[in-house]
């Protein structure tokens, strides 16, 4: 059976992969949209961590499975301290493709567990991956407001 609680998104951002691909995978050029610590190792088996998600105080713990510079992350996801959505039960897979003298980036996130948290998952993907093409272009997004979203445990 598919799953059915998939997000995926694409969004064109005015920016070359591999600025793209640094603002995926480095943890400075994270904090400028999204998070209040990160701490990332992209290579296989690495550690991916972005502590203070959505100004919640919310961690997100996973382990990156596929990394392939400038081109592909696929990582491992979840919520520390969450029986829902614990850390590396889903999955995030992102491509991108030098597109329109820019970066086209093709999101997907399988492995939710229900319909809530497929919607919740996605208005806070809407919102950081609004904020990823603003800084990934040069551009400030301002401090992040947080993610429109309440996460239950």
């Amino acid at each position: 059976m598919p799953d059915a609680f998939v997000i995926q998104r694409e969004t064109q951002i005015a920016a070359p992969p591999a600025t793209v691909f640094a603002y995926l995978t480095d943890p400075q050029k994270i904090l400028s949209w999204m998070g209040m610590e990160a701490n990332t190792e992209p290579q296989p088996g690495g550690l991916y961590l972005i502590k203070g998600v959505g100004g919640s105080g919310r961690t997100a713990r996973g382990a990156f499975r596929e990394v392939v510079p400038v081109h592909r992350l696929a990582y491992s996801f979840g919520w520390e301290d969450s029986e829902i959505v614990p850390p590396g039960s889903g999955l995030i897979e992102i491509d991108l493709i030098d597109r329109d003298g820019g970066t086209l980036m093709r999101m997907t996130h399988s492995g939710l567990p229900n319909e809530e948290q497929r919607v919740a998952h996605g208005k806070g993907w809407t919102h950081y991956l609004g904020r990823l093409a603003v800084a990934a272009s040069g551009r400030n997004p301002g401090p992040d407001p947080g993610a429109p979203v309440q996460h239950s445990n």
